[in-house]
C-alpha cells in the first residue's frame, strides 16, 4: 500500500469515526525490526513516557489499516508495510479515567515492517522515537494495558 506522506499532522476530531456504542475508532501500529527483536516506540505528548503510534481512523480513510499507516508516518516518521492484522483491543481504562478529550475507544492494531525511518516527520518537534527490546517495551507500556496487549499479540521476540 502506498502512503501519502503529508508534511503536517492532522489535528482535531471533525472527521473522526465512531463505533456503534459511540466509541472512538483508533488505529495503530506495532512496528518491528526486520529480525523481530525490537519494537519502535514513540514519546507520548500527553502522559509522558512511551507509546505505540496510534490515532483516530478518519472518515476519508477507507480502512483502519490506512489510518494506522498514516499515524505511523505522522507520529513516528516511518514508512511501513502491514504484515499482520492484530485485531481489535478494547479500551481497558476505568470509567473515571475517561474524559471528553479522551473518550472510550476501540483500538485496531497492525504489526508492521519499517521500510524507512525519515530524518524529518510531522511530529518530530514533539515526539522522539526509540527501538526497544520486548522486555524494555513491556516495561514502558506497563501502564497502558491496551498497548501492551497489542505488543503481546505481535510476533516480536519475547
Amino acid at each position: 500500500m502506498s502512503q501519502n506522506l503529508a508534511a503536517t499532522a492532522r489535528t482535531g476530531r471533525d472527521n473522526q469515526r465512531y463505533g456503534a456504542q459511540g466509541e472512538r475508532l483508533v488505529a495503530g501500529v506495532v512496528p518491528l525490526s526486520n529480525d523481530k527483536t525490537k519494537v519502535l516506540l514513540i514519546e507520548s505528548t500527553r502522559r509522558g513516557g512511551w507509546v505505540l503510534a496510534k490515532g483516530g481512523w478518519e472518515t476519508d480513510e477507507g480502512t483502519a489499516q490506512e489510518a494506522a499507516c498514516r499515524e505511523a508516518w505522522e507520529e513516528a516518521g516511518i514508512v511501513c508495510t502491514v504484515l499482520k492484522d492484530l485485531g481489535t483491543v478494547p479500551d481497558m481504562r476505568a470509567p473515571g479515567e475517561l474524559t471528553p478529550k479522551a473518550p472510550k475507544a476501540a483500538y485496531h492494531f497492525y504489526e508492521v515492517r519499517v521500510d524507512r525511518e525519515a530524518p524529518e516527520w510531522p511530529e518530530k518537534h514533539k515526539r522522539g522515537r526509540q527501538w526497544m527490546s520486548y522486555q524494555q517495551a513491556r516495561q514502558a507500556l506497563a501502564t497502558r494495558p491496551e498497548l501492551l496487549e497489542a505488543l503481546n499479540r505481535s510476533s516480536v521476540t519475547k
